[in-house]
């Protein structure tokens, strides 16, 4: 790297940490006029709301934020160095448009590394310590209010409860069923079942179970015995904000789990593990768009640029939330969402790249 490039670098680093410490800043003043009250409702202490709450809510909103800075980052620092015809004196004396970008790259894979760290195995276990905050201390006490329950906990074990107590951990009307193919080969009803933390099993009360074997059927009848089931009592906890909870292994574990149980809301997990592989990619898509569209000098000056900026910005997260919404609905294949948004902006990158004078 060339002295150019140090300089271009150092300056697209310190704007693009401004900018972030800018906005965090606002959205923390933010975050807490509106949390006050929930605050002293709960009567959170002063160094949990500090240590556990807002020291995990910074790096979420910085990481939640870091395409958008960078790109808006890229605009202001380009823009201003044509401003000033830095550019143009670069481009004149033999460096190509390519090239220039060159240490804007080197700075966005350096971004887009540490984001994939951060985002994968750091941030979402600064999550769990400031979501449980949120659960103890924003929250109203969380209580499951699920009715006819129907979990698949094994490729042909089906669960069912009538309702649930999170409280005692505690299930009613508990029936399990062993199907093969189109056949029931065995079937049990339990008045309740319990959890026990000291033994990490099941305890099955007054329970019938019923075995089939053809025409032939057997009964066998008991008062209390323990179960190991592919069923836990975090299974009815809060699902509040669980899956940005999880780090990659976490996460791509929870997701077997749900497939293997072909249980609902899948799509949710599969977005979000999506969402993070493609994040460095999106900084990187993003801040050659920046480059491109900033570099031009033009007689509106730096505030058109930057306001352009972030009009693309907010356009980009626009498309990107409703091509999320869409495949939380069913309707469109995770992948494709989290990916729709990058490849229709690396296009229009592209585009705006044929438009630059060289």
């Amino acid at each position: 790297m060339k002295l150019l490039d140090w300089y271009i670098l150092k300056r697209f680093l310190l704007t693009y940490f401004f900018v972030v410490f800018v906005i965090v800043l606002v959205v923390c003043v933010i975050d807490y006029t509106e949390k006050v009250d929930d605050f002293y409702k709960h009567n959170a202490p002063a160094d949990k709301i500090l240590f556990e709450y807002y020291l995990n809510f910074i790096p979420y909103w910085a990481n939640y934020i870091s395409p958008l800075m960078v790109f808006i980052a890229t605009v202001f620092m380009t823009s201003r160095l044509a401003a000033k015809s830095e550019i143009i004196a670069i481009l004149s004396s033999g460096v190509s448009f390519v090239r220039l970008l060159f240490p804007y790259l080197i700075g966005a894979i350096i971004l887009s590394a540490a984001t994939y760290g951060l985002v994968g195995w750091v941030i979402p276990k600064a999550n769990k310590i400031r979501i449980n905050f949120e659960l103890n201390y924003i929250k109203d006490k969380f209580t499951y209010t699920g009715r006819n329950v129907h979990i698949k906990i094994a490729p042909d074990v089906y669960a069912y409860l009538e309702s649930y107590n999170n409280i005692s951990n505690t299930g009613y009307k508990f029936t399990l069923e062993k199907v093969k193919g189109n056949e029931l080969k065995q079937k049990l009803t339990s008045d309740r079942i319990e959890w026990s933390p000291q033994k990490k099993k099941w305890i099955i009360y007054d329970y019938n179970i019923r075995s089939f074997n053809g025409l032939q059927e057997s009964i066998a009848k008991g008062q209390r015995a323990d179960t190991l089931l592919n069923l836990y009592p975090s299974d009815f906890d809060s699902k509040h904000n669980l899956h940005e909870t999880f780090t990659f292994p976490e996460l791509t574990q929870y997701i077997n789990l749900l497939q293997s149980r072909g249980a609902d809301g899948v799509e949710v997990y599969l977005l979000e593990k999506y969402a993070r592989q493609t994040r460095p990619f999106a900084i990187l898509i993003l801040t050659a768009i920046g480059v491109i569209m900033s570099a031009r000098k033009t007689r509106r000056g730096v505030g058109w640029q930057v306001a352009l900026g972030f009009m693309l910005a907010f356009v980009y997260l626009l498309f990107f939330m409703l091509a999320k919404g869409i495949a939380e609905s069913g309707n469109m294949n995770p992948i494709l969402a989290v990916w729709l948004p990058n490849v229709v902006f690396a296009g229009i990158g592209l585009l705006l790249y044929h438009t630059i004078p060289r």
